[in-house]
C-alpha cells in the first residue's frame, strides 16, 4: 500500500510503498476513505522522539472494511467486508475496569493508532479494533465518517466540564475541537455561546453552528464583549487553543468560582499563575480523547441530522499532497479541518 511516512522531525513526511496490514484475531482492516489532519499531529511532529521514526500518522479516519480477523465482532454482530465504518484511534485489551467503563483510550494496554504502535490513517488501507469500531449512518458519507473522531473530543470535554442548562460558555479557539465544543455546547442545553478566534472564517462557521457570537480577539478584548452579551464575567471557559499561556489568560477572564476545561493539548511546558486560581477558586479540568460512549453517541447524532460535519472541513487533498499541505499547516492558516482522501 502506499503511505505516508514521518521520518524525523524537521523533514516533511515522505509518501512511500509498505506491506499492506493483515488482520489479527478481532481486527479489521479498513480501505481508508478519509482521514483528517489534527493539530495534535503537528505538535508532536516537533518533539523529538514523540513519534518514532517510519510511522504512519493519521488517527481521525474512517472507510470500508475490506478484511476480516478472526472473531471480529461489533456492537451490531460480526464485521463484514463492505461495512463502512469509522474507528477510534487504537486497540484496547477489553476487559480491564478502564475498558469496561468505556474509558477503553484510558487502558493500560491500549496500543495507540497513528503514534507509532499501529499505523494510522494517512495510507490506503488501516488496522482497527472491532469493538472500536462503528457503523457510519448511511446519510454520512465514508469520508466524512473521519468526523467523529474530533466531534467526540468536543462532547467529552463537555461531559467533563459538566455543562448544566442554561449555563453560558466562552470558548477559546475555534479549530475542530473548539467548533466541536460549539457545538455540543448548543445542543447540550447552554444559554449563550460564545466563541474567540482570530480568523473570519472559523468564527463564521462557529456563528453557522449555532453559537451567539463569535469575538475577533485582535479588534475586541473578550472577557468585556462577553460580558456585555450574558450581564457577567465567563464562569466556564473551554481552552481550545493548544499553545501556553493560553490557561493563564482565560484564568484572568473567568470569574471567581468559575471552571476552565483545557482541551488543547498544549505539548510544551506551560505556566499560570496559582495566585489567581487561588484568590478566585477556579477550577481546571484537563481532558483527551473520549469514552467509547461519546463516538457511539456522535454517530448517532450524525444518524439523527443533529450535526452537520461538512462546515468544519475546508479542504480535501490526495495522500501526494499531505506533506506539503502538513507542512503549510504549521504556519498560521485560515484551514479548519482539511481531510487526506488516499
Amino acid at each position: 500500500m502506499r503511505a505516508a511516512c514521518f521520518l524525523e522531525s524537521g523533514k516533511p513526511m515522505e509518501v512511500m510503498e509498505l506491506p499492506d496490514p493483515t488482520p489479527e484475531p478481532g481486527e479489521v482492516v479498513l480501505k481508508i476513505a478519509g482521514c483528517g489532519i489534527c493539530g495534535s499531529d503537528l505538535h508532536v511532529t516537533e518533539l523529538d522522539a514523540m513519534v518514532p521514526s517510519g510511522t504512519v500518522m493519521g488517527h481521525e479516519f474512517a472507510g470500508e472494511i475490506v478484511a476480516v480477523g478472526r472473531g471480529a465482532t461489533g456492537p451490531g454482530g460480526p464485521w463484514r467486508e463492505g461495512d463502512r465504518v469509522c474507528t477510534m484511534p487504537g486497540i484496547s485489551c477489553g476487559t480491564c475496569e478502564r475498558c469496561a467503563s468505556g474509558d477503553v483510550m484510558g487502558c493500560a494496554k491500549l496500543r495507540s493508532t497513528g503514534f507509532g504502535d499501529i499505523g494510522g490513517g494517512f495510507a490506503e488501507y488501516a488496522i482497527g479494533g472491532d469493538r472500536m469500531t462503528f457503523r457510519l449512518p448511511e446519510n454520512v458519507t465514508t469520508a466524512d465518517g473521519a468526523m467523529v473522531e474530533p466531534l467526540a473530543v468536543g462532547l467529552h470535554a463537555l461531559d467533563r466540564a459538566g455543562l448544566e442548562t442554561g449555563e453560558d460558555v466562552l470558548i477559546v479557539g475555534a479549530g475542530p475541537v473548539g467548533l466541536a465544543c460549539a457545538i455540543w455546547a448548543r445542543l447540550l442545553g447552554a444559554r449563550e455561546v460564545v466563541v474567540s478566534d482570530y480568523v473570519a472564517h472559523r468564527r463564521e462557521t462557529a456563528i453557522a453552528y449555532g453559537a451567539t457570537a463569535a469575538i475577533d480577539p485582535g479588534r475586541e478584548e473578550v472577557a468585556p464583549a462577553f460580558e456585555k452579551l450574558t450581564g457577567h464575567a465567563p464562569r466556564l471557559a473551554f481552552e481550545c487553543v493548544g499553545r501556553p499561556d493560553a490557561v493563564h489568560e482565560i484564568s484572568l477572564m473567568v470569574d471567581r468560582g468559575g471552571r476552565i476545561l483545557s482541551a488543547g493539548m498544549c505539548m510544551q511546558v506551560d505556566q499560570f499563575m496559582p495566585l489567581v486560581f487561588g484568590t478566585k477558586e477556579l477550577s481546571i479540568q484537563f481532558v483527551s480523547y473520549y469514552r467509547h460512549q461519546d463516538f457511539q453517541l456522535t454517530v448517532d447524532m450524525l444518524a439523527a441530522e443533529r450535526i452537520d460535519p461538512l462546515p468544519m472541513i475546508s479542504d480535501r487533498i490526495a495522500l501526494d499532497a499531505l506533506p506539503a499541505a502538513f507542512e503549510a499547516l504549521r504556519k498560521p492558516t485560515t484551514e479548519c479541518k482539511v481531510i487526506v482522501q488516499p
